[in-house]
């Protein structure tokens, strides 16, 4: 078993960074499942829900708080991963402050988006601050080892380098946003891609942090799902959908740090290849027909799936359609084979049981009503 483990990557299998990092997920899955039940009880009580309308396609309202029990799973797991084993690096350190704090600003942009409304023109502003806050902690796309661009004048690298990497930022966290219409879609894709992350993060000895954070939100992402599956019992809200999109993308620019940016991104361009093609072809199709890319439509890929194949249908599919990529996006990056087979079977089994939860408390609920009837 040893041996199995150390074939994975993981130099000590029963050493206090591997537990770490077990720890750090099965805390973020155990807090955000126990979360969830209070924080929609509450919702309920004061209205926080997505009320029926022409785009949404729940028929009665929803609780849409979800990100915020999200939030404090994943922020719990941080903290006692953290006192485990505290980063010793200053400057790491300072990122990840930094990634924690974006997160909490778009988190509550997010939620007060979910209940009160904010424009778009405010909620690009505060993406912008939080890209900002990434940047000036050492965390952007380095353009400069990239064979294309290395030649280019070391004056015009700069600007560029900052407005890849506020697109990369501000173009992911929206994304994520964007596919959150079907029950179960952005939920998956988060735990997928965390955990897809984690495996490659790990081939890296300079991505410890980086692995403690995916963790973290992968088990979040798990915990959350036991009651977001469809039918779904509460939503993640704008909150949710980005503290995923928010912190995958900064997570996959930390511990870069000297190396070539742009060489770590080839992974992760693949491992969120749905969300990115999904939105750019979307974003595209409106303004060739001159609409301004925030006009709500039901084009997205979840919204089409959801139309031939149902709510649960659609996230399978998608789940499957993600996974693919990952593991595509683990080949480019050289993760052992052994490891993509490992991590793709962990991810599977996972979405297997917390489909199946789902669905047994829903034959659960169901039965003392038809009792009664």
């Amino acid at each position: 078993m040893i041996e199995f483990l150390k074939s994975l990557g993981i130099a000590q299998p029963f050493g206090i960074g591997a537990l770490s990092v077990v720890f750090t997920f099965v805390v973020a899955w155990f807090f955000t499942q126990r979360f969830i039940p209070r924080v929609r009880e509450f919702a309920i009580k004061v209205g926080w829900t997505d009320k029926p309308n022409e785009r949404r396609l729940n028929k009665t309202p929803v609780p849409n708080a979800g990100g915020l029990a999200i939030f404090a799973g994943f922020i719990c797991s941080v903290v006692v991963a953290w006192t485990l084993r505290p980063i010793v690096l200053e400057g790491v350190q300072i990122q990840v402050l930094a990634i924690l704090l974006g997160a909490s600003l778009l988190v509550l942009t997010g939620f007060i988006d979910d209940q009160f409304g904010l424009s778009p023109l405010f909620r690009i502003v505060v993406q912008t601050v939080v890209s900002a806050l990434l940047m000036v902690n050492g965390m952007r796309i380095d353009l400069s080892t990239l064979p294309l661009l290395h030649s280019l004048p070391v004056a015009w690298l700069g600007p560029l380098s900052v407005a890849v990497t506020w697109l990369w930022i501000v173009g992911i966290t929206n994304a994520m946003n964007l596919l959150d219409g079907v029950d179960g879609v952005v939920g998956g894709i988060g735990f997928i891609t965390s955990m897809v992350m984690v495996a490659v993060a790990a081939q890296f000895p300079d991505r410890a942090a980086a692995v403690v954070l995916l963790a973290g939100l992968g088990g979040a992402a798990l915990g959350f799902l036991r009651y977001n599956f469809n039918p779904s019992r509460i939503f993640m809200g704008d909150a949710g959908a980005y503290l995923f999109g928010y912190t995958l993308a900064a997570v996959s620019l930390l511990g870069t740090l000297k190396v070539s940016a742009g060489a770590s991104l080839v992974a992760p361009l693949l491992i969120l290849g749905l969300p990115i093609l999904d939105t750019a072809r979307v974003v595209f199709s409106r303004l060739s027909r001159r609409i301004s890319p925030t006009t709500p439509e039901k084009n997205h890929i979840h919204h089409l799936l959801y139309a031939r194949y149902g709510a649960r249908g659609a996230s399978i599919i998608i789940w499957i359609m993600v996974l693919a990529l990952s593991v595509v996006g683990m080949w480019a990056q050289h993760v052992p084979l052994q490891v993509i087979v490992a991590i793709s079977f962990f991810i599977a089994v996972c979405l297997g049981y917390v489909a199946l939860s789902r669905v047994q408390a829903l034959n659960r609920e169901e039965k003392p009503q038809a009792g009664g009837a």
